[in-house]
């Protein structure tokens, strides 16, 4: 079926607010995620990449997002809310995810290289770990994979334009 006779859900809209969030994160120079966390059909948190800019490792799009959500709603624990995020959660972040209980977590891009939610293991199909929250993976898969592929494209070109300005820096 062609992506725009696709019917338009819910998870959709709410991933479309997380390419917003993306982009916000290529304007920083930070590689494109975003997340927004959504609870009784409201948005109540977002975030997006910013390792780079608060030279913390830890400041992955879902990270930002979950801390803004449990300070608004003034809990560490986020029961009831669901996260929307534009690339597949890798390991740390699919722990914090468990960690605040969230109902449900929705990815679009697959992470071949960190992906924890089924691209290279599935954290949260661990019958072992004590809570277990419901997962969603490929809303808008070509659009967030669009983006990302389009920000090291353009990395790419900005490196091969340096270097031309520059050969001895090569």
């Amino acid at each position: 079926m062609d992506a725009t006779l696709q019917p338009v859900t819910q998870d959709a809209i709410w991933m479309r607010l997380a390419l917003d969030q993306a982009r916000n994160a290529w304007a920083l120079g930070e590689v494109p995620v975003g997340a927004i966390v959504v609870k009784d059909g409201e948005v109540v948190a977002t975030g997006f990449n910013q390792p780079i800019g608060t030279h913390d490792p830890t400041a992955h799009a879902e990270i930002m997002a979950l801390r803004a959500a449990a300070t608004i709603l003034g809990n560490y624990r986020l029961p009831g809310c669901e996260l929307f995020v534009t690339l597949e959660p890798c390991a740390m972040c699919s722990g914090a995810m468990m960690h605040a209980r969230l109902a449900r977590v929705v990815y679009g891009a697959s992470d071949p290289k960190t992906g924890a939610c089924g691209s290279i293991v599935n954290l949260f199909e661990q019958n072992q770990l004590n809570h277990h929250t419901q997962l969603t993976g490929g809303v808008l898969a070509n659009e967030c994979g669009a983006l990302l592929k389009e920000f090291f494209a353009a990395r790419r070109r900005d490196a091969q334009a340096a270097r031309n300005e520059n050969p001895t820096q090569s």
